[in-house]
Parts: structure tokens; C-alpha cells; sequence
């Protein structure tokens, strides 16, 4: 039922119950925002992991895919156990159909954040 509020003029709704967010600790991270709509999530010992992706526990997975706004998805890698090393050698068919996840975020996952993060850690490992 909606009502005005005598101060303000504005209505005033009932609303169903809202959930109270996640009471997993989320850690803080610095993000950019690319033109092609993705966010870069800046890797630092200030994230709560180790910059270098293949000494990423599974929860490190879990939490870099939840601060880089994949809340839904991060579950389907704590649920398949995938560690650093795992992410890191994940092909696009693991991560487009091997996950089941639905199509958008699934390319959205491998081509900005595990395809990137591979290539750095390739790079940062040859020399």
C-alpha cells in the first residue's frame, strides 16, 4: 500500500524483506573500469593473496571472482575446487562449458580475467 510521507511528499512503500548481504569477509581491491565494460582488478598482497596466480588457494579464486563483480560464478569455482594453478590452465572450452555457466558471463570470465591473467603469469614467468 502506498501512503505520502507527511515531511517529504514522497511515497512510502511497503517492500518485501531484503537479504542481508554475504557475511564472507570481502576483501579490499582497486578496480578499473575498461572501455570494453570489463574491470581490471589490480593484484596485490593488499587483495589478501599472492600476486602471482598459481599461489592462489581456491578461496583466492572464489574472492577474485567476487570482487570483480562475478558473485554468482564464484561459487561454481570454490564448488569445482579450481586453485591458481587450475585457473591458470583452464582453456576457454573449460571455462564456456566445462563450468556450466551461462554463455555471458562465461566469456566475460575467460577473455577478461583468466585469458589475462595467464598471459601475465606467462610473461612474468619466461624470462
Amino acid at each position: 500500500m502506498e501512503q505520502l510521507s507527511s515531511v517529504y511528499s514522497v511515497p512510502v512503500c511497503e517492500f518485501a524483506e531484503v537479504k542481508k548481504p554475504c557475511s564472507l569477509p570481502m576483501l579490499s581491491v582497486d578496480m578499473e573500469n575498461q572501455e570494453n565494460g570489463s574491470v581490471r582488478v589490480k593484484n596485490s598482497m593488499e587483495n589478501g593473496r599472492p600476486p602471482d596466480p598459481a599461489d592462489w588457494a581456491v578461496m583466492d579464486v572464489v574472492n577474485y571472482f567476487r570482487t570483480a563483480g562475478f558473485e554468482e560464478q564464484a561459487n561454481v569455482f570454490q564448488e569445482q575446487e579450481i586453485d591458481g594453478k587450475s585457473l591458470l590452465l583452464m582453456t576457454r572450452n573449460d571455462v564456456l562449458t566445462g563450468l556450466q555457466l551461462k554463455l555471458g558471463p562465461a566469456l566475460k570470465i575467460y577473455e577478461y580475467h583468466v585469458k589475462p591473467l595467464q598471459t601475465k603469469h606467462l610473461k612474468n614467468n619466461s624470462s
